[in-house]
């Protein structure tokens, strides 16, 4: 698809209810539940902010999911309906210089796949 005949990808203003649940259930799995406590309070007053999915994508250091995935191909689906999006739960993991994303790895592979340069509204801590 040619960039000019891009429509804008359309966002929510905060991030839904539901995508701490899965951001806290996610991080359980590599942090201590006083850790994960934390970390999902700190997201839920953190304020929005953008970067592109290409640099998400290199800083997470994460293979993208191709359209062959139901739900990379689902948020497709909602990006070319206009849908709006969810932004992205991020945590920097200064240790091992990259950023694991605690929610919204199916939303920037699908966004990556329309438009690599893309500005994603995520939580970042």
């Amino acid at each position: 698809m040619a960039k000019a005949n891009l429509k804008a990808i359309q966002w929510l203003a905060d991030v839904e209810e539901h995508d701490y649940s899965a951001a806290e259930s996610y991080l359980s799995l590599i942090y201590a539940a006083d850790r994960v406590a934390e970390v999902v309070a700190r997201f839920k007053i953190t304020p929005i902010v953008k970067f592109e999915a290409k640099d998400l994508s290199r800083a997470s250091r994460l293979p993208l999911l191709g359209v062959n995935n139901s739900e990379v191909e689902r948020d497709i689906k909602k990006i070319r309906k206009g849908q709006e999006l969810s932004p992205i739960l991020l945590l920097r993991d200064e240790q091992n210089g990259k950023v694991v994303i605690a929610d919204g790895y199916h939303r920037l592979c699908a966004v990556y796949q329309v438009n690599e340069d893309e500005w994603i509204p995520c939580k970042i801590i």
